[in-house]
């Protein structure tokens, strides 16, 4: 199997996670309607992909990565629907459809983004196969990424740098936390649940920060 039937076997692996993970859930009005809107938008799905293929090559089961996968996607999902919101880049379109709060509305959308940020843990602690021990270092890891340390810090840095020039250094710690430190903490996650040494752990977290650097740069030229 060539490297991208590989990949592109994660992403369909992860893509029929993520749409029976909110299924026979308790009607909570639009709740989850508007949580699977926005999870199940598409996209690259490049951080759950990460995840699962260093969970694959530190040696670890794909399968039981699938949660931590799904966990990764819905913290990135829940952090667009609210960039989207009108108190911060205040956008309509998302994925060539509209944005989450102009179809389900401000509280809907902003309550959407939080279930899904909570359900991304609820997912990755639930009792299953990996070892309590890998789950909570995988857990711990998302939880650095996705908050003051890495991705929240990350966007107020870029709120606070609107209208302002930046310096190198400071786009370069703008792009780490806000796009780098999660996609890193994907792959990381990955290497933890396949019970990687602490080299292994280090080397795709290494090679993940330099990937969304890349990542952001380009999508920066694009924007």
């Amino acid at each position: 199997m060539t490297q991208q039937l590989c990949l592109e076997g994660h992403r369909i692996q992860v893509e029929e996670w993520l749409k029976q993970c909110l299924r026979d859930r308790e009607p909570r009005g639009d709740l989850y309607d508007a949580m699977e809107y926005s999870l199940l938008a598409g996209g690259k799905r490049i951080r759950p992909v990460l995840t699962l293929e260093c969970c694959r090559i530190c040696g670890g089961e794909v399968t039981q990565a699938l949660p931590f996968a799904g966990a990764v996607e819905m913290i990135h999902t829940y952090s667009l629907i609210h960039d989207d919101l009108p108190c911060m880049d205040d956008d309509d379109l998302r994925r060539g459809r509209p944005t989450n709060h102009k179809v389900y509305g401000e509280a809907t959308a902003v309550l959407a983004g939080d279930a899904l940020l909570t359900a991304a843990f609820e997912v990755m602690l639930a009792p299953g196969p990996v070892p309590a021990e890998r789950a909570l270092a995988a857990a711990e890891i998302l939880a650095q990424a996705a908050g003051g340390r890495g991705m929240v810090g990350g966007q107020v840095l870029d709120m606070a740098g609107e209208g302002h020039a930046l310096s190198l250094n400071e786009v370069e710690e703008l792009q780490r936390l806000k796009t780098s430190a999660l996609i890193a903490a994907a792959a990381e996650m990955g290497s933890a649940v396949a019970g990687g040494t602490r080299e292994q752990r280090e080397a795709v977290r290494r090679y993940a920060e330099k990937l969304g650097l890349a990542f952001q740069i380009q999508d920066d030229i694009l924007d």
